[in-house]
C-alpha cells in the first residue's frame, strides 16, 4: 500500500492498444481535429467550486550562474500551514528576513516555486507571521516571477535596506508540491541549518506481521531522493524524529518495537542510505519542517555508523486501530470528553469546542497555531495538524467561548493545559478555532468512486465488493437512499459534504460493466468513515427496481449549511393562550392542532403553549428548501407557499420520555428576517420570492402566526420537557445534524406556564444531557 504523503503525484495512463486494435486512419483523423477544436476551451477549465486537473511538471534543479549569489529559503514565523509563514532567507551564514516594500505576488511566486510549491496563492505584509530577528536581506524587490531563486531579482542589494522588522513579508504557497521536487543542497558547509525538501516520505512495512494491516504502523522511514527509495541510518535518530514521522502519517504517538529481528532482517537485505541525518524537535508537522543533520558517514560496505536503516512503530487512535479489512470499528467516536470537533466534512477536521463546566464553547483564534492545533489533533486520536484554521472557516459555534489566545508548547496532553488568557474578553464566534489533522491512510478511497457526473463531485455511487471469491465494482440500491448514507460517500471520497442524494441516475452513464446491483438496504447513522461500515444486507441482496438507471447516487459539496435554534428566545417568548376554534380554521386544515380537535365545536376553546423561534444559519452556505419552487405547494387559506412540508416539530414529552402533545411547522415563508452585521439579506418569500436562510442570518417565526404553537387543551398540569426539531426529515443535507434539536424544561399548573434550562442538543455534557429524557440528538430519529 502506498503511504499518503505529501510530495508526491500519481498519473495512470491507459495500456498500449494491441496492433489488431488500431484505429483507421480517417477515424484518427478525425480525433486529432476534434482534439485541436476542443483545445480552444482548454482554458475555460473547471466550473468554479471544482479543482482543475492536475498538470503533471516534472521538476528540474535550476542551473545558476557562478556569480549567482547562494541563498537558502524557508518559512517560519506563526504559521497556520505547513506551506505558509514569514519568509526567512539564509545567506552569509545567518538567517534574515525580507521587506515588504515593492513586494508582490510575482515574487510570492518565486519564493513558493524555490521551496518546491506549485505557486503562490497570496502574500502578506506587516509581519502577519511575527517579526524575524537578524538582517533584512533583502528590500525593494522587482522580480519578474520567472526568476529561478529570489536572488536573482532586481533589488537594493543583499543586505540594502532601510525597513524594520515590523515590515516583514510573508507568503501562503499552494499544498501541492512540484512533483519530483528535490531538495537541492547549496550551502555544504551550513548544513545543519536547512530544510528537509525531499519527494516523498512513506513508512514502509518490512515484517510480514504488519505488511496486510490497515493502516501501516511500523516499518522503515524512507525517503523518495532522485526516484529512487532511500533509508535513513539510525545512528543520529531519537524519539522526537519519531514523533513528527508517526504524526505526519496520523498517529498521536510512538513506541517501542523489537530491534532484534530488523538487525536480522538489514543482515540479509543490503539497505540503500540517504546522504543526510534528521534533526527534529518533535513539534513539527512534517517531516519537511526539520533542520538537516550531519551527511551520513556510509561505510565502504554502504552500511551507516550506527549500522540499521531507522524504524518507527506508531501508536494509532482507537479508530484507526489496525484489523483486517472487515472489521473496523463501524463509526468514528471521539477519545476524550473535554475536546470534540464540530462542523468538518471528514473525520479529522472541525470546529475545537471544550468542555467547561458542564457546557461546550468554542475558542478564539487569537493565536491560534499549529502547534496548539497539533495538541488537539493529538487529544483525539490523530497525527499533527495540517491546517490551523480561524474566522469561523468551519461553522460559528453556540454558547460561550471557553478560551483565547491559547498557546501550547506542543507536548501537552491535552488543549486543556494549555496557557490561555483568562481575562481576554470580546471574541464573537466569527473568531471560533477550528482544525485539519492528518490522518492514517486507510484505503477507503481505493473501493468507492462515482461515475458519469459532469464533474468529479457528482456521480452515480459504484462500489468495489467481493462476490464469487473475485472484487468487482457494482452498483448500490436506491432503496431508502438518503441524506444520511450519501454524507458518507462524500467524506469518504475526501469530496465534503453530501449536497444531493439520487435515488435515480439514469442521467449519469457509469461504467456498463458496473451496472449490477451489489450493495443494497444500506443504512448509515452519518458518523461512519466508510460506507461498508453502515448497515447493509451482505450476501442476500434485495432491490426491487434493480441497479442501472435506479442505482444510487450524489452530489457532494465543499460546505454546508448549518441551522441552529436560538434557546434564549424560545425560553423569554413562552406563554399561554385560549383561542376560539373559529379563529383556528385555517390551522385546523394544515394539522396544527391535536386529533381532538375534529369533533370540537366552534365556539369551544382551544389552549394553545405559544413560542418564538429564531433560527440561525451557522454553517458555511445557504440554507435551501430541498423541492424546487415549481413542486411548492400553494395553501389557499393561509395564502402562502410551502417550501418543506415539514421544516419543524414540536413536543412536549412527560419526564419519564412519553409524548403527551405534539405540534409542527412548514416552512411556508423560508426567508432572511434579520442578519449579522455586514451581511444583506438574499431571500425574501412575498410574491412567489427565494426561500432559504443566508449564512449568518436567521428566520423569525413569531409566537402570534399560526401553527407557532403546541395544542395543550387536554394538557394535565404537571412537570413536561419540550422540544423542538429543526429539518426533522434530514431534507437539506447539513454539516451538523446534532444542533438542530433543542430542550426545555417546562411547567404547567392549569393556569400558568414556565419554559425554563433551554438549550440546544450537544450543548451540555453527557451527564447533563441524560437528565433530559426524550431525545437525547437528532441522529437517526426519523428514518
Amino acid at each position: 500500500m502506498t503511504a499518503p504523503l505529501l510530495f508526491s503525484s500519481f498519473h495512470q495512463f491507459p495500456p498500449k492498444m494491441p496492433a489488431t486494435q488500431r484505429l483507421p486512419r480517417c477515424t484518427v483523423l478525425l480525433l486529432v481535429l476534434l482534439e485541436l477544436a476542443l483545445a480552444q476551451y482548454e482554458h475555460l477549465g473547471y466550473p468554479p467550486g471544482y479543482p482543475d486537473p492536475e498538470v503533471p511538471e516534472q521538476y528540474t534543479a535550476p542551473q545558476l550562474a557562478p556569480d549567482t549569489p547562494r541563498i537558502q529559503l524557508r518559512l517560519a514565523g506563526d504559521k497556520r500551514k505547513h506551506n505558509e509563514g514569514r519568509v526567512e532567507v539564509f545567506y552569509n551564514g545567518e538567517w534574515g528576513t525580507v521587506c515588504d516594500d515593492d513586494f508582490n505576488l510575482h515574487a510570492a511566486q518565486v519564493v513558493c516555486r524555490e521551496l518546491g510549491y506549485l505557486e503562490a496563492v497570496s502574500w502578506t505584509p506587516s509581519a502577519k507571521y511575527g517579526k524575524g530577528d537578524g538582517p533584512i536581506w533583502f528590500d525593494n524587490l522587482h522580480c519578474s516571477g520567472k526568476e529561478r531563486t529570489l536572488a536573482l531579482c532586481p533589488s537594493n542589494g543583499i543586505g540594502v535596506s532601510d525597513c524594520k522588522h515590523t515590515e516583514d513579508v510573508g507568503v501562503v504557497c499552494s499544498d501541492k508540491r512540484i512533483p519530483g521536487f528535490k531538495f537541492v543542497n547549496t550551502l555544504p558547509n551550513h548544513i545543519e541549518n536547512l530544510d528537509i525538501q525531499v519527494e516523498d516520505v512513506r513508512i514502509r512495512a518490512i515484517l510480514s506481521s504488519y505488511r496486510k494491516r490497515i493502516p501501516v504502523t511500523e516499518g522503515y522511514v524512507e525517503v523518495k531522493d532522485g526516484g529512487k527509495w532511500k533509508q535513513i541510518c539510525n545512528s543520529e535518530w531519537n524519539q522526537l524524529n519519531s514523533r513528527v514521522i508517526c504524526g505526519m502519517f496520523g498517529f498521536p504517538g510512538e513506541r517501542k518495537y523489537n530491534a532484534r529481528v530488523y538487525k536480522m532482517f538489514a543482515r540479509r537485505r543490503k539497505p540503500t542510505y540517504w546522504d543526510y541525518s534528521v534533526n527534529c524537535t518533535g513539534n513539527e508537522a512534517h517531516l519537511s519542517s526539520c533542520k538537516l543533520g550531519q551527511a551520513t558517514a556510509v561505510k565502504s560496505n554502504e552500511t551507516c555508523s550506527g549500522g540499521l536503516p531507522v524504524v518507527v512503530s506508531c501508536v494509532p487512535g482507537r479508530a484507526f486501530a489496525p484489523t483486517s479489512m472487515t472489521g473496523f470499528r463501524k463509526a468514528f467516536r471521539q477519545e476524550q470528553p473535554l475536546v470534540r470537533l464540530r462542523g468538518g466534512a471528514i473525520v479529522g477536521e472541525g470546529r475545537v469546542e471544550v468542555l467547561k463546566n458542564g457546557e461546550w464553547g468554542t475558542i478564539c483564534d487569537d493565536h491560534w497555531s499549529l502547534l496548539s492545533a497539533t495538541v488537539v489533533c493529538r487529544e483525539l486520536g490523530f497525527g499533527t495538524a495540517k491546517e490551523a484554521l480561524s474566522g469561523g472557516r468551519l461553522g460559528q459555534g453556540m454558547g460561550p467561548v471557553h478560551m483565547n489566545e491559547v498557546q501550547c508548547s506542543g507536548f501537552e496532553k491535552s488543549i486543556t493545559e494549555c496557557f490561555f488568557n483568562k481575562e481576554a474578553l470580546g471574541c464573537s464566534h466569527e473568531e471560533d478555532a477550528a482544525v485539519r489533522c492528518n490522518v492514517p491512510a486507510m484505503g477507503f478511497q481505493e473501493s468507492l468512486r462515482l461515475s458519469g457526473g459532469r464533474n468529479p463531485y457528482e456521480g452515480r455511487v459504484e462500489v468495489l465488493m467481493e462476490r464469487n471469491g473475485s472484487l468487482v465494482w457494482g452498483t448500490v440500491c436506491s432503496d431508502g437512499w438518503g441524506t444520511m448514507e450519501a454524507m458518507v460517500v462524500c467524506r469518504q471520497l475526501g469530496l465534503g459534504f453530501a449536497s444531493n442524494a439520487f435515488q435515480e441516475t439514469w442521467y449519469w452513464p457509469g461504467e456498463v460493466s458496473a451496472d449490477a446491483v451489489v450493495m443494497s438496504g444500506v443504512r448509515c447513522s452519518g458518523t461512519e468513515m466508510s460506507l461498508s461500515h453502515c448497515l447493509h444486507h451482505g450476501d442476500h441482496l434485495t432491490c426491487a427496481k434493480g441497479g442501472g438507471r435506479n442505482a444510487a447516487g450524489v452530489s457532494c459539496s465543499e460546505t454546508a449549511p448549518d441551522l441552529v435554534l436560538n434557546p434564549q428566545v424560545v425560553e423569554q417568548t413562552t406563554y399561554m393562550e385560549d383561542r376560539p376554534m373559529f379563529m383556528l380554521q385555517c390551522a385546523y386544515e394544515e394539522n396544527c392542532l391535536s386529533s381532538t380537535s375534529n369533533q370540537a365545536p366552534a365556539n369551544s376553546y382551544r389552549r394553545l403553549l405559544r413560542f418564538s423561534s429564531q433560527i440561525h444559519n451557522n454553517g458555511q452556505s445557504d440554507f435551501r428548501p430541498k423541492a424546487g419552487r415549481h413542486s411548492w405547494v400553494w395553501h389557499d387559506c393561509h395564502r402562502h407557499y410551502h417550501s418543506m412540508e415539514v421544516f419543524t416539530i414540536y413536543d412536549l414529552f412527560s419526564l419519564n420520555g412519553t409524548k403527551v402533545a405534539e405540534g409542527h411547522k412548514a416552512s411556508f415563508c423560508l426567508e432572511d428576517s434579520e442578519c449579522d452585521e455586514g451581511i444583506e439579506k438574499r431571500y425574501e418569500c412575498a410574491n412567489f420570492g427565494e426561500q432559504g436562510i443566508t449564512v449568518g442570518c436567521w428566520d423569525t417565526y413569531r409566537h402570534d402566526i399560526d401553527c407557532q404553537w403546541i395544542d395543550i387543551t387536554e394538557l394535565k398540569p404537571g412537570d413536561y420537557i419540550f422540544q423542538i426539531i429543526i429539518n426533522p426529515n434530514y431534507e437539506v443535507p447539513e454539516s451538523d445534524y446534532s444542533n438542530n434539536i433543542m430542550k426545555c424544561r417546562c411547567r404547567y399548573d392549569g393556569h400558568r406556564v414556565w419554559m425554563y434550562s433551554c438549550h440546544n442538543g450537544g450543548s451540555l455534557s453527557t451527564e447533563t444531557e441524560q437528565t433530559f429524557p426524550g431525545l437525547l440528538n437528532n441522529q437517526v430519529t426519523h428514518r
